[in-house]
């Protein structure tokens, strides 16, 4: 079954969308800021259509956003009926709308991905740590050495003539 193409522009819009109207009510400045600041690096990456960097920019912004986002929820939702009347509508959709927008986030970060291997990105995340493989096409045997009829000059220093004359410095 071949994944369908979600175009990156209506995950950009679908996350705007529901970060305005999950910061209607309850949510604090914080949430907005993270939100939207990892919504203009996919902006950034609907610009520069072939950049590799901010794709795996964006994917690793929706990724912290999750736990961002969990993290707002739980310390910003009331828990009693004192703190805020449940009743408000307004609290209600505020709170379904970035809800749904967190629920909605881990496929908006597969779709990244894809898009990401679409771009020629690595299929595992790379962080420039050195690896180990096991491909020794790239050895040279020390048996088998090539004979030049030039002495081997590591260090590119030119030749220097001997001359009877002393040198003088």
């Amino acid at each position: 079954m071949e994944i369908p193409a979600i175009n990156l522009k209506a995950i950009v819009l679908v996350h705007w969308l529901l970060t305005i109207w999950g910061c209607m009510a309850w949510l604090p400045y914080s949430y907005s800021w993270g939100n939207f600041s990892v919504l203009a690096i996919g902006v950034w990456a609907i610009a520069q259509r072939d950049s590799i960097d901010a794709v795996l920019m964006f994917l690793m912004g929706m990724l912290a956003s999750i736990l961002t986002d969990i993290i707002h929820f739980s310390i910003y939702y009331p828990t009693n009926d004192l703190s805020l009347d449940r009743g408000n509508n307004v609290f209600r959709f505020s709170a379904g709308m970035a809800i749904l927008s967190l629920l909605i986030k881990p496929v908006s970060c597969f779709f990244v991905y894809q898009m990401y291997r679409e771009r020629g990105g690595d299929y595992n995340v790379n962080f420039g740590f050195p690896s180990v493989t096991r491909n020794r096409d790239a050895y040279q045997s020390i048996d088998q050495q090539e004979e030049s009829s030039a002495p081997a000059n590591p260090f590119n220093q030119q030749q220097e003539v001997k001359t009877a004359a002393a040198r003088s410095y």
